[in-house]
């Protein structure tokens, strides 16, 4: 199979697979779809509608969901609490949002777990190579001594994170970088605030993100199509998160270089994975652990996943085309 051929990010569609359970009468008009932009990319939205919640009310509480999220953790926005965290001076402490405290719980947990392949403070090194709010989309390989000042400009073990109370710590310097995590969150914020309009049967996508929840309003499951599987992944209480090196490229002196950066080195990710897919009932978890399996490799990653029995799917370049490999806990299932 020849890599250039494979799209990697996945592809939610509406048709579901043969089920062993019976499906259920419904009204097809139950079934609505509605979209829209945010955090640089798209949302998606179809769900189950019985009772008929006006259309204005659940896009209304997705785009406020999602504003929330912005406002909390985007890099990008000056005066978001992000922002302002990283423009603190040292020695401060900052009260957390319950969500930001979320997010920073989890994106800890796996850069403990993995030995640093995860750094929400990695935003210098993001900068340096090109990318980012501060990046330069012309930007050079960087000399050893600017690499080596980015290097000691991160640190997650720096962070004062107390999350019984849930603050945080500025000891000086720290620039949070969370978009390998946010994203992930936002659609389990999407998830939990659509619950509260007692919409429970529905499939939320963020920029090839995606998390399922139920049913379609005919019994069959909400299923994701990976290219290069030969059948859909059902998505019934599980999120799916990609990560590659197919998006955000930089190109110097014949060099290319893709946004995924390894905190342990400074060096953009530099491995045979193309791409790897995290199955995990929480989308921040599986946007997470996508990122800490393609910065540790095919190998040391698939090692990784095993131990941790984390559902993941890796795609490698080979000399002769791509391979697939499976974690343990990856069933690949084409349905309930």
């Amino acid at each position: 199979m020849n890599a250039s051929s494979l799209s990697f990010n996945p592809v939610w569609h509406a048709a579901g697979y043969a089920n062993a359970a019976t499906p259920r009468r419904s009204d097809p008009a139950s079934l609505h779809h509605i979209g829209g932009q945010t955090m640089g990319t798209t949302w998606s939205l179809r769900f189950d509608n019985p009772r008929m919640v006006p259309l204005d009310v659940v896009r209304a509480a997705v785009e406020s969901a999602l504003a929330q999220v912005v406002a909390q953790m985007s890099h990008w926005e000056a005066d978001s609490d992000l922002s302002r965290y990283n423009g603190a001076g040292a020695g401060s402490v900052h009260a957390l949002a319950p969500e930001f405290a979320r997010v920073m719980a989890c994106a800890l947990h796996w850069a403990d777990a993995s030995g640093g392949a995860l750094d929400p403070t990695v935003a210098p090194l993001v900068g340096l190579w090109g990318f980012g709010p501060q990046g330069d989309a012309n930007a050079r390989t960087p000399s050893p001594e600017l690499l080596r000042a980015a290097r000691l400009a991160c640190g997650w073990r720096r962070l004062g994170f107390d999350a019984a109370n849930a603050t945080l710590r500025q000891p000086g310097g720290l620039t949070l970088d969370l978009s390998g995590v946010a994203k992930g969150f936002a659609v389990d914020h999407v998830v939990e605030t659509l619950r509260a309009l007692a919409l429970e049967n529905l499939l939320v996508e963020i920029g090839g993100e995606l998390r399922g929840e139920g049913r379609r309003p005919d019994g069959r499951p909400w299923t994701v199509q990976l290219e290069g599987l030969p059948h859909a992944v059902t998505l019934e209480g599980l999120a799916v998160a990609t990560s590659g090196d197919r998006w955000h490229l930089r190109e110097q002196a014949g060099r290319r270089w893709s946004h995924t950066i390894d905190p342990r080195s400074g060096e953009p990710v530099d491995n045979a994975l193309a791409a790897v897919t995290v199955l995990h009932p929480e989308c921040v978890h599986a946007d997470a652990l996508a990122t800490v399996l393609m910065v540790l490799g095919a190998d040391d990653g698939l090692a990784f996943a095993d131990a941790t029995d984390v559902a993941a799917l890796f795609i490698e370049r080979q000399p002769d085309g791509t391979r697939m490999r499976a974690s343990r806990a990856w069933t690949g299932r084409p349905h309930a």
